[in-house]
């Protein structure tokens, strides 16, 4: 049974989740993602369980440990997290979605003391293999709330039974584990090789909730990777340019130096 915690999602396009706790209350976090906390909750980093279940959170993109903050003082208690990046912060509440919800790895950021954060694997080999996101996701269990981080902004997509959405696999950010999830080719030869949204489209298969990021982390890295190579590759040939100059002025016997 998980505790049953109260929050408050502070701010606009870079969110932070406050969490109030009642005395003996706890809230489990990925270890690095405090932002503050007030006087009598007290910090416990540990595996959550275990060896394994370090491993298993390792496996799916978290760290291999996990940081309990229980609040130990009289009357209300309160800590705070943040996210690495730029976004907004999810809150789930997986009592509404059969106790399961599965996510992108790297994506939890907090829950309350009860949720188990595990390894999924997807349903299909294909999906796994050519997915995008990779064979990984985590699957978060339990009955309380639980919060994740998604790039940009968040859209709500509430699927009916047979109802299916097709997306770019980098944007799909959570879904409920009700849903069928399957990859599919993109059409034609250029489309592949040239429309910029890669091989494959994930495909979404109601009934279920999916929640889709505008702005995925790998899409921001890869933007910032392009432009550094780009200013290195412009300082770069403005170096050889003032070299070239230097020894044309030598050897055209140019002693103003």
């Amino acid at each position: 049974m998980a505790d049953e915690i109260d929050y408050e999602i502070i701010g606009n396009d870079m969110q932070i989740v406050e969490i109030e706790l009642d005395p003996s209350e706890s809230v489990r976090a990925e270890a690095g993602a405090m932002l503050y906390m007030g006087p009598g909750v007290k910090m416990q980093t540990s595996t959550g369980g275990g060896l394994l279940k370090g491993l298993k959170r390792a496996f799916s993109g978290e760290s291999f440990f996990i940081t309990s903050f229980t609040h130990e003082g009289q009357g209300k208690g309160y800590v705070a997290f943040s996210a690495p990046y730029p976004g907004k912060v999810i809150p789930i509440d997986l009592a509404k979605h059969g106790g399961r919800f599965l996510c992108q790895k790297d994506s939890f950021l907090c829950a309350a003391k009860g949720i188990e954060i595990e390894v999924a694997l997807t349903r299909k080999i294909g999906a796994g293999l050519f997915g995008g996101e990779g064979f990984i996701l985590q699957r978060l269990t339990g009955d309380g709330l639980a919060f994740v981080h998604a790039g940009g902004t968040i859209i709500e997509k509430e699927l009916q039974a047979g109802e299916t959405l097709r997306v770019d696999t980098g944007c799909l950010a959570a879904f409920s584990d009700s849903i069928d999830y399957d990859i599919q080719m993109t059409g034609g030869f250029k489309n592949a090789l040239f429309g910029g949204e890669g091989l494959v489209l994930a495909v979404l298969r109601g009934p279920g909730t999916v929640y889709l990021q505008s702005l995925p982390f790998s899409r921001l890295a890869d933007r910032v990777v392009a432009a550094a190579n780009f200013q290195n590759r412009g300082e770069s040939k403005g170096a050889a340019g003032i070299g070239e100059n230097a020894l044309g002025s030598l050897l055209g016997g140019d002693n103003s130096f």
